[in-house]
């Protein structure tokens, strides 16, 4: 199970410091709740893609630096691999990096639209 009560107060933490677009949770967690069999190489526990047009002009680690510290892992069991993007940059990112195009196709959308498949 995935502690929906904290990923909602996660969204409202990171979106009070740069209004979000959309968010889309991935990695071995979200793969466990969506039935994935547990023999298999986990990678990240939580992947969290967050995407804002505000994250422009914004150096690329100080945004994930952020991001990541707004993360409870205590209360979600794992720590988050984080990536922040503004639109154009996840939508390159998703063709060059296989975890981002992983967690687009196969994540759970926590705010925005869903993925086009």
């Amino acid at each position: 199970m995935l502690n929906e009560r904290e990923l909602g107060r996660y969204v409202q933490r990171v979106d009070g410091r740069w209004p979000l677009e959309r968010v889309i949770l991935g990695g071995a967690r979200v793969l466990d709740v969506q039935g994935a069999p547990p023999q298999r190489e986990r990678g990240a526990e939580y992947v969290a893609i967050l995407i804002s047009e505000y994250f422009d002009g914004v150096p690329w680690l100080e945004r994930v630096y952020q991001a990541a510290n707004l993360w409870d892992a205590d209360e979600m069991g794992a720590v988050a691999d984080v990536h922040c993007y503004t639109p154009g940059e996840f939508a390159r990112r998703r063709e060059t990096l296989p975890v981002v195009r992983q967690v687009a196709e196969h994540g759970i959308e926590l705010m925005g639209p869903a993925p086009q498949n």
